[in-house]
């Protein structure tokens, strides 16, 4: 059974463009890991400018093997390079009884 994941990610000053290009390419490097469904990601902005991206794992035991994936691990240093990770309960939008961003 998949797992759903909510990412927050607050762009760096000047870094927004690379971010986005970084989340439109999420996915594949993934699949390609045997990672993640074939279900398409949902990608929103948030008030802040925080991109928000909801996307399914192929299961638990995935996400526990992306933490020793190299190419994952990769990948993940080029986000840590152009944003921060945040908790989706440190957005606004997330203290409300239903959230509204705006689709990117």
């Amino acid at each position: 059974m998949g797992s759903i994941s909510v990412a927050c990610y607050k762009p760096k000053a000047g870094c927004e463009q690379a971010l986005l290009e970084l989340v439109r390419n999420h996915l594949p490097p993934l699949r390609s890991e045997g990672l993640v469904t074939e279900r398409p990601s949902i990608v929103m902005r948030a008030a802040d400018g925080t991109i928000v991206e909801v996307f399914e794992w192929v299961s638990p035991e995935a996400i526990a093997g992306a933490h020793h994936n190299p190419a994952v691990i990769a990948l993940w240093k080029r986000f840590e390079a152009v944003c921060s990770y945040e908790t989706p309960s440190s957005l606004p939008e997330f203290q409300n009884m239903f959230s509204h961003f705006e689709p990117i």
